[in-house]
């Protein structure tokens, strides 16, 4: 397998808004970033995902570009960007750069001039007549992923226009080939500054194959299976890939929603993506509906990993990011097992093949946030269903409770650095949005200071993957286990690495298959952890070189 830096150096992805605010304003910035970069170095991380910094109103928190070319002034400047480049190659660290392209704000000047019928920016977006004499029943029946309608009518115009986010971030119509011109004048501009790769935002999403109306009632997304990982979606990576990607050293992560095995092993063959987030993982404990939870089961989330490990060559693997609730407070236990079950994740994280990717904040064990009324969130997602829900009568004790399950302002609380004001993240006590209480017992200055904590575990695991070549290109190989144990092997050559994990609250016993007598601990989570163990206590992992 050909050793490319992605393949065996960690992800960091980094909420610029959230990280470090360097100038007391309650918003982190790229001066704050730069502040940190040797914490980050001392983590041992190799590569630091940016989510978005350009020029946005942050209806969407920079996912409504209105100047791919700008850094939104409230991050900095691009003379500030020019030194995280910088002062992160110093420290051997390469920037990713988050790349939305399915939609844009709708301030964005593309968008304002195509409400001119005769501009050649008006077939940059999907304008469309309504049905109907009066022209004021949308072009289709298709549903926001954040819920609600996807079109909106223009009054100025006398058109609708399709967004499959919110009405402030209408899609790209990229049936016109100078949409694609344009996005890749973008990418020349970033790459040829020295970023190393962009992560691709619903970039499976982008191609619709035809306006006509969706099946079924879905809360939100009908209409998906006509821009769902669609031919022209292949089409327009592979050309970003000959016009752009093939000429760099670069790196380039898809988000692909609903991906399956085909579609899957066609991004990574066909030189499209060089690695994919697949959503699977973070389906396991919701029901179609993702406000209605259902219990979390290790053994569906062990099928889901094991089906991904066998179904392609290389996975981009992680628990918890931007846009998804806490992994310690749904998978494991913030509580009495707050160190083995978020450390036992972790080695699962990292054990398996592929890029391990962190979250600011999961190497401490950031966890979510108090549920709190829906209607003061900073999430979009999170007042727009609440505004569904409103309308349908839902009582206020029940919409906190659901929306809390997709509330994303879980993930994005300010990274916690110590027990001062605001936990650190800003010297303002006022913060864009509220800091987690827990962060006078979870920050980086109290666990950096004891040696058994959770984040000097990371700091040993990622220690570990950097100088294993097993682990980060050795074969994989799952044991057939029941219950909360996984079982697997990592191999290159005649050398071969056991992971053992309980992801679970009770003690199980290793079955004979899987129990091996000789052998070396490379890291435990539990001091006096053996490779000869036959039981596993609550969270217990175990990363053993066999003899």
């Amino acid at each position: 397998m050909e050793s490319k830096f992605w393949r065996n150096h960690v992800v960091y992805q980094l909420y610029c808004r959230s990280f470090c605010d360097s100038n007391g304003d309650g918003i982190g910035d790229i001066p704050g970033i730069i502040s940190k970069l040797d914490y980050l170095a001392s983590l041992g991380i190799g590569i630091l995902w940016l989510n978005p910094i350009y020029a946005s109103p942050q209806f969407d928190m920079g996912y409504d570009i209105s100047d791919y070319y700008s850094i939104n002034p409230e991050y900095g400047t691009m003379e500030d960007f020019d030194s995280l480049l910088a002062e992160a190659k110093k420290r051997g660290i390469r920037i990713v750069m988050d790349l939305v392209v399915n939609h844009t704000s709708d301030q964005h000047e593309w968008f304002k001039k195509s409400k001119d019928k005769n501009s050649p920016y008006h077939d940059f977006y999907y304008w469309r007549d309504g049905k109907k004499k009066d022209r004021k029943t949308p072009p289709n029946n298709w549903t926001s992923q954040f819920a609600g309608p996807a079109w909106t009518y223009d009054e100025q115009v006398g058109q609708w226009y399709l967004h499959l986010y919110a009405k402030e971030q209408p899609d790209l119509n990229w049936h016109n080939p100078k949409v694609l011109e344009e996005v890749e004048k973008i990418l020349r501009f970033w790459l040829d500054k020295g970023v190393y790769g962009f992560r691709c935002d619903v970039i499976n999403q982008i191609w619709k194959d035809s306006l006509k109306d969706g099946k079924g009632h879905a809360f939100n997304g009908r209409g998906m299976e006509h821009y769902l990982m669609k031919e022209g979606n292949h089409k327009i990576l592979k050309a970003l890939y000959n016009d752009v990607f093939s000429h760099y050293d670069t790196v380039v992560i898809g988000e692909t929603y609903k991906v399956d095995k085909q579609n899957g092993v066609r991004f990574l063959t066909n030189h499209e993506l060089d690695m994919f987030f697949e959503f699977d993982r973070t389906a396991v404990d919701r029901r179609s509906i993702p406000v209605f939870k259902k219990k979390f089961r290790a053994k569906n989330l062990r099928k889901i990993l094991y089906f991904w490990q066998d179904a392609v060559e290389w996975n981009a693997n992680y628990f918890e990011n931007h846009d998804q609730i806490r992994s310690l407070s749904r998978f494991g236990d913030p509580g009495k097992r707050f160190f083995e079950s978020g450390s036992a994740l972790a080695c699962l994280n990292f054990c398996l093949r592929g890029t391990p990717f962190v979250y600011q904040g999961e190497e401490i064990g950031m966890t979510d946030l108090p549920k709190s009324d829906p209607a003061l969130s900073q999430d979009v997602t999170a007042t727009t269903v609440d505004g569904v829900m409103r309308k349908l009568l839902i009582p206020k004790p029940l919409r906190v409770r659901w929306i809390s399950r997709i509330n994303r302002d879980n993930a994005r609380s300010p990274m916690q650095w110590n027990d001062s004001v605001s936990a650190g993240f800003s010297s303002s006590p006022k913060t864009w949005i509220p800091v987690n209480p827990n962060y006078l017992t979870v920050n980086v200055e109290k666990e950096s200071k004891d040696k058994n904590s959770l984040l000097n575990y990371y700091r040993k695991l990622i220690a570990l993957h950097n100088r294993s070549d097993i682990l980060c290109f050795g074969t994989f190989h799952a044991y057939p286990t029941k219950g909360d144990l996984f079982a697997f092997s990592r191999t290159l050559k005649s050398k071969t690495v056991l992971v053992l994990i309980n992801l679970g609250k009770k003690r199980i016993s290793i079955p004979d298959s899987v129990r091996r007598v000789n052998g070396s601990v490379l890291l435990a989570n539990y001091a006096d952890s053996k490779a000869s163990n036959t039981h596993l206590r609550p969270y217990e992992s175990l990363i053993i070189e066999l003899d």
